[in-house]
């Protein structure tokens, strides 16, 4: 496994970042000290093309407008990293400064990238639920779900290593190496900043990891970097953020400020639910629409609570670009309402449980953004999800105690108090948006003489690697051996899209699974080598169609949700009463993902999520002041360690298709929100914040202590 730092290149030259010192303003000049030979100083002006990415608004270096402390500005190219560092030190960013605009402050009145105002009319086909007998309400439930920030935390910092080499005009080629999940996006990118043909960029992938959507567009940027200073100089450039530079300046998961208030009838029943939805996406506008819409569309749910208004806007704030993250969104929507239906369950006295077998979706029935899905799996996976837990008789048990403890002092010495909360989330299988509209994306695979396989494909992590040799192998009766996987940007390897783990899965391993079945079919008819090359190309449509009061013009792949993967998550805390610290006891996590290519890689990638589902969840700890990461943040950020690891347990149901399905961002989307509606079980206290540590439990119990006290 060769990661970028690796790449060590005889005679290359080192890279480093000048960067704006303020959040918003204009760029005046940068005052340089003078350089000694070898080393240049690379400012905007110098790039010979666009200076912009492909298909996103985010210049290379900045030329005019700074948006964020940390924006690019310059670049030091030199032989020695040392001296990079005392040039860089006594350079100067000569700025005017202008008033930045930053999420904390009158969110109502920030700019919008993008805004979204939905009205979801009730099913006239569908009478409300029956509620359990006994069961009077009438009242309003309402709540201001936020999400903090998460860093990626990826195994190796963003960077690139670039080489401009040949004999001159046509034969000479651009060499990129680096790790990223869109490859043809940084071979264009490349090309139309240093204006140099498409085919003369060539891709060299290096190890991805596990990236949580990470390195999708921000591994163009630091190639297109790279790839300038090698244009310049004439000389092999290597450009490697240090970790803390990655932590500071590249993209985060977006944190969102939802407010649901639910009116309930005397039965219980849902009368009306208002959302308003406040997305931070940051400076510059990257993937606003594909966010957005999976917020809004997460924050809808999968349960019968129309009618529905809801008022959702992208807000634009001067803090480095923010997102993607595994979910896209969907995560931080899901997040949302999963606490919502958990507290409704609450005020009408009903297991969260069985509330939601009886609130979820009628069968075949449409999501708001236009697409008919299928619900009929999730009752089942809610009981057998239950079932491996003792879901239903922790929770009688725990709410007995709950009750019991109501005006009385909260905790007996070494009692611990305990609480288990469940949640429910879906996924689909692709982006809603691609990037160009009428683009196809697939991959090609020749049987050669000898009987051995190639397979191109832009890019391919090492599971799936390992996966699709597999598949491959025992398609065609082949050693795995003896198949290889080609990547990069060759022009014999098609365009495989920005690509996610359920876009393997669901998408491109289908194509896989049809190359090598029609090639088995001519194996025996036609000589060798034979090439078979298989694609998908988006179905379009207008998203939101009949509750979108303003028309939208950008289409959406209806594909990537016609075919969801359904997650139940149930998390088990107990707190301790001295230092008020949840302490996770288990997470049972039931998976309807059709059909399963590896369970071995499915449990591996579904636990390393739920890992990181509750570290997000529960501590880390992550926020901008006045558009910077404070300064100890850096070193105080914990990720959970292998001790704070719960048992963690994951159940696949039936499967009822023999379509796989994405399911890698489930965790995510399930998982905070059952342990939230725990620690609320366990403190009797409707929490509403991740990451919720032990900090926000100590504050309102005291604050509780406080009233008592009156």
């Amino acid at each position: 496994m060769v990661f970028v730092d690796d790449i060590m290149i005889p005679g290359s030259l080192r890279a480093l970042t000048i960067r704006a010192p303020i959040a918003k303003g204009r760029l005046k000049g940068l005052e340089c000290p003078q350089l000694s030979s070898g080393y240049t100083l690379i400012q905007g002006k110098d790039i010979p093309g666009m200076n912009q990415l492909d298909a996103c608004s985010v210049p290379i270096l900045a030329a005019e407008a700074l948006s964020y402390i940390g924006e690019p500005v310059a670049l030091l190219v030199g032989p020695d990293m040392g001296k990079l560092q005392e040039y860089a030190a006594r350079c100067r960013v000569i700025a005017e400064e202008d008033k930045p605009v930053f999420f904390e402050d009158k969110p109502a009145s920030q700019e919008g990238l993008a805004h979204r105002i939905l009205r979801i009319p009730s099913p006239q086909d569908v009478p409300p639920p029956e509620m359990p007998s006994g069961t009077i309400s009438s009242r309003t439930i309402q709540g201001t779900y936020q999400t903090g920030i998460q860093e990626h935390w990826y195994a190796d910092p963003q960077g690139a290593v670039a080489m401009y080499a040949g004999e001159g005009g046509a034969a000479q080629q651009m060499v990129i190496h680096t790790a990223t999940q869109w490859p043809f996006h940084v071979k264009r990118s490349v090309s139309q900043v240093l204006r140099i043909p498409l085919e003369a960029v060539t891709l060299e992938l290096t190890a991805l990891a596990v990236p949580l959507d990470g390195k999708l567009w921000y591994p163009s940027l630091m190639a297109c970097q790279a790839g300038l200073g090698a244009y310049i100089t004439g000389k092999p450039v290597k450009l490697v953020l240090t970790r803390e530079e990655d932590f500071r300046y590249s993209p985060k998961r977006h944190r969102t400020v939802i407010a649901m208030h639910s009116a309930l009838g005397k039965a219980g029943e849902i009368l009306e639910t208002e959302i308003t939805l406040q997305a931070d996406l940051g400076a510059q506008g990257v993937f606003t629409d594909e966010m957005l819409d999976r917020t809004c569309l997460g924050s809808l749910g999968a349960y019968r609570i129309a009618p529905i208004s809801l008022k959702g806007r992208a807000l634009a704030t001067n803090i480095p670009p923010q997102g993607p993250f595994a979910g896209f969104g969907l995560s931080q929507g899901f997040f949302a309402i999963e606490r919502q239906v958990s507290r409704i369950a609450d005020a009408v006295h009903q297991d969260p449980a069985a509330w939601r077998k009886q609130h979820i979706f009628p069968k075949h029935r449409s999501l708001a953004i236009g697409v008919p899905v299928k619900t009929g799996v999730v009752e089942g996976l809610i009981d057998m999800t239950a079932a491996k837990s003792d879901y239903y008789r922790k929770w009688a048990a725990y709410e007995l105690l709950r009750s019991h403890r109501r005006g009385t002092a909260w905790a007996v010495k070494d009692e611990r108090l305990r609480g288990i909360g469940i949640a429910l989330a879906y996924q689909g299988s692709g982006f809603l948006y691609s990037p160009e509209e009428g683009a196809s994306y697939g991959l090609e695979v020749t049987l050669e003489p000898g009987c051995s396989l190639e397979i191109g494909v832009a890019s391919c992590p090492e599971g799936y690697a390992r996966l699709w040799r597999k598949i491959a192998g025992a398609m065609l009766s082949i050693e795995e051996t003896r198949i290889r996987i080609r990547t990069g940007t060759a022009e014999a390897v098609p365009d495989a899209g920005p690509v996610s783990n359920s876009w393997y899965s669901a998408t491109l391993t289908p194509l896989l699974e049809t190359a090598c079945r029609a090639i088995q079919q001519q194996r025996f008819q036609k000589p060798l080598p034979i090439t078979l090359r298989q694609s998908y190309k988006p179905s379009l449509r207008v998203p939101w169609e009949g509750n979108h009061s303003v028309p939208l013009t950008r289409r959406y792949d209806e594909h990537a949700l016609a075919r969801l993967g359904w997650g139940v998550a149930v998390v088990e805390v107990a707190i301790d009463p001295i230092a008020y610290t949840p302490r996770v006891r288990g997470i049972w996590l039931g998976i309807a993902g059709g059909r399963i290519l590896s369970e071995k890689h499915a449990r591996l990638g579904l636990r390393t999520g739920a890992i990181q589902a509750l570290g997000w969840a529960a501590q880390e700890q992550l926020f901008y002041t006045e558009g910077k990461i404070p300064e100890p943040l850096f070193y105080t950020y914990g990720i959970p360690h292998p001790e704070d690891i719960p048992f963690i347990q994951v159940d696949f149901i039936g499967q009822d298709t023999d379509e796989p399905r994405g399911i890698g961002e489930l965790p995510f989307s399930s998982i905070p929100a059952a342990y939230v509606q725990a620690v609320s079980q366990a403190m009797d206290h409707p929490f509403e914040t991740i990451p919720l540590g032990a900090k926000a439990i100590w504050e309102v119990e005291n604050q509780r202590k406080k009233e008592a006290a009156l």
